[in-house]
Order: structure tokens, then C-alpha cells, then sequence
């Protein structure tokens, strides 16, 4: 096994290219994240063992990885959607429901496999993944009152799965978790309320044009220094950095991300800092815990198999199967499951491998669940396929 240099660098780069080649293939729309998940899978621990997970440097690289991939996620969720006000009472309601399901589902689970997760379990069911569900909605070209509404319940459901996740991966510290997860809320509300001020006193302006003028990146740097901020903070008070990039993201989206900056982190996320985590993540998966442990391979189906259900509750509410089937989609949480729990040891021996498996069921569910509802006539005809490449990643 090597140490982590240039060398090791350069392999992690090669191989993150399975991504955009799986996404390449004709109609199949596979996330380019389940290409560089299989690409560490056969680099790391599950394959030739080619790289060390475990080195601290590669962990780093993969951390600030993960804290910028959550940020990303963040500056997706439409905010300033007037869909948002209009649907959110129906869509809460479906949230809320789905929500009760999953519990019921992950106390069973937990029961049956006789771990103590039925708080996580229930968690990741009634997740959705907007970084996953909307660009696909978009592709699809689905329009109408159904499809606003279930885009503000994915939203919805994303938002507080995400700040609930922290709370129940370890239940033991879930009142410093939560302790944590309030220091950071109050800390994104400070940095609000600060660059709403610069914004409207025009000093947000004038950095721009100045940053522009003299090609100085300055906004890119602002908002690297404020999520490296927030990370340190959720390290500080053992709160994960998923929390913080997405709690950042959605300050940025309430501002307003301007195209440049856009443009900037997608370049230094999409083009080394996301593929890098993945292919990490892939590392530090062990999937032959499931040959060894097959009950696990029986909880990963049961998790995405169990999230299709829980989301087909809103089929009682009103909502087409499709849709309810397609907000199922899940990727960031249990992403992000797997990540704290392999990190800080909380998860038993291919837990973790389970809980990607059932988001990979949930991420097939929904691509057939997107294929029927164009086929059944919701979508626009008219309007052109979105070419926004962060479309293919579905984080």
C-alpha cells in the first residue's frame, strides 16, 4: 500500500472518471456518484486495497469534500420557489406522514436485525435527495401543480432529515449533538444577517467587480473561509461537517449565489473535491461485510424497499404514485450515515454497506418511478432538457 502523494493523487483522479463514463451511457441515467462509489469500492478496502482510507491526509481531502458537496446541496433548494408558500402546507403534511411510516418501518427493522438504530433507520426512509429528485424532475421535463408540490416536499423532507440526522446516529450524545447542531444554526443566522448587510450597503457589489477586474476569486475565498469556519465549528462541538455545508449552502441560496461564484464551486467541487470523497467513501466501504454477514444484504433491501413504501403514503393524501415514489429518492443522508458512522465507529460490521445499498434500491425505484410519469403525459414537451452537468451527480 502506498502513502498518500502525487502518485496516489493521480490514481484517485483516474478513477473518479467512472463516474461521468457510467452517466454517459444512453438512457440509463446513472449518477455519476455511483460510478466513483464503485471505483473506490474496487481501489479500497472491498477490492485490491490499493489506497488507505485511514490516512489522515486522504481523510482531510475527503472531509472538505463532504463539507462542500452538502454546500452544494444547500444553494439547491429553491427558497426563493414562490411554490414554496403556495404548497408548503400540502407538502408538509405528506412530509410528515412519510415521516411517521419510516418510524414505524425503522423500529421494525431494528427490531429484526437486532441493532439499536430504529431513530437512524426511520431517518433515512423518510429522507429525499433534492440534489437527486429535482435535477431528475427537471431532465424529465415535468410540469404542474403535483410536481410543484412534491419538489417542496423533497425539499422539506431533505432540510430536516438532514438536521435530524446528527441527532439520532448516536442517541447516546444527542443532547450535545443538538447543543452542536444549535451553535451552527445560530452561527449561519449571524452570517445572514451580516451579508444581508453588505449586500444591501453595495459592498458585496463593488468586491465583485473588484474580484472580476483583478481575477482575485474573492468570493470563492469569502465562502471557503466561512464553510471551513462552520466545519471547524461542527468539528468543535462533534457535530457532523454535513451540517455545516448545508447549513451554509442555504444562507448562500437565500442571499443569492451569484453565476461566477456558482460557476467557481462547481468547478472546484465537481471537478476534484466531490469525486475524491466518493471514490473515498467507495474505499472505506467494506461490501464483503455483506457476503459475510448476509443478513445485511436482507436490511439493505429492506431500507430501500422501505423508503419506496413509506413514500407511497402520500398516495393516500392525493399525490400520483410516481411522484410519491420519485420523492423517495435518497443519496446525502444515508451518504452521510455511512460516512459519520464508519468514521466514528457507530455502525456494526457492513451496517454502513447496507445503508448505501438500500439508497442505490431507492435511486433505481425512482429513475423507473421518473420514466412512467413522462410516459403519462406531465411533461413539457416544449422546454429543453436542463444542461446543467451538476444534473447527472444526484448527491
Amino acid at each position: 500500500m502506498q502513502e498518500f502523494g502525487f502518485p496516489t493523487l493521480a490514481l484517485l483522479t483516474a478513477v473518479g472518471f467512472a463516474g461521468p463514463m457510467l452517466a454517459a451511457v444512453p438512457h440509463a441515467r446513472i449518477p455519476v456518484i455511483v460510478g466513483e462509489l464503485s471505483a473506490g469500492l474496487v481501489i479500497g478496502k472491498t477490492g485490491f486495497n490499493l489506497v488507505d482510507d485511514t490516512n489522515p491526509t486522504f481523510q482531510l481531502f475527503a472531509n472538505i469534500g463532504f463539507a462542500l458537496v452538502m454546500f452544494v446541496v444547500g444553494t439547491h433548494v429553491p427558497v426563493h420557489d414562490p411554490a414554496l408558500r403556495s404548497q408548503a402546507p400540502r407538502a408538509l403534511a405528506r412530509a410528515v406522514a412519510v415521516g411517521a411510516v419510516a418510524a414505524v418501518l425503522g423500529a421494525g427493522l431494528a427490531a429484526a436485525f437486532g441493532t439499536r438504530h430504529a431513530a437512524l433507520y426511520g431517518v433515512l426512509m423518510a429522507s429525499s435527495s433534492a440534489a437527486l429528485a429535482l435535477p431528475v424532475i427537471d431532465s424529465l421535463r415535468l410540469k404542474g401543480p403535483q410536481v410543484l408540490s412534491v419538489t417542496v416536499q423533497i425539499a422539506i423532507a431533505d432540510t430536516a432529515c438532514i438536521i435530524l440526522l446528527p441527532l439520532v446516529i448516536d442517541l447516546r450524545h444527542a443532547p450535545t449533538a443538538a447543543l452542536g447542531v444549535l451553535a451552527i444554526a445560530a452561527l449561519a443566522v449571524v452570517l445572514f444577517l451580516l451579508l444581508r448587510t453588505v449586500d444591501r450597503w453595495g459592498w458585496r457589489q463593488r468586491m465583485h467587480d473588484y474580484s472580476e477586474k483583478y481575477r482575485l476569486a474573492l468570493e470563492l475565498r469569502t465562502n471557503l473561509l466561512m464553510l471551513f469556519s462552520l466545519a471547524a465549528l461542527a468539528v468543535t462541538t462533534h457535530v457532523s461537517i454535513m451540517l455545516a455545508g448545508f447549513a451554509l449552502g442555504l444562507v448562500i441560496a437565500l442571499i443569492g449565489e451569484p453565476r461566477r461564484l456558482a460557476r467557481q464551486l462547481f468547478g472546484i467541487t465537481e471537478g476534484f473535491f466531490s469525486p475524491l470523497f466518493f471514490v473515498w467513501l467507495g474505499c472505506s466501504l467494506q461490501v464483503r461485510e455483506l457476503v459475510s454477514h448476509p443478513k445485511f444484504i436482507l436490511l439493505g433491501v429492506g431500507l430501500g424497499l422501505g423508503a419506496v413504501l413509506a413514500h407511497c403514503t402520500g398516495r393516500l393524501l392525493g399525490q400520483p404514485l410516481t411522484l410519491a415514489v420519485l420523492s423517495a429518492a435518497q443519496l446525502g443522508v444515508p451518504v452521510a450515515a455511512a460516512t459519520i458512522g464508519t468514521q466514528e465507529h457507530l455502525l456494526v460490521a457492513g451496517e454502513a454497506s447496507a445503508m448505501m445499498f438500500g439508497a442505490l434500491l431507492t435511486i433505481a425505484c425512482t429513475s423507473i418511478a421518473g420514466a412512467l410519469a413522462a410516459g403519462d403525459g406531465a411533461a413539457e414537451a416544449e422546454k429543453p432538457p436542463a444542461s446543467d452537468d451538476s444534473t447527472r451527480r444526484g448527491t
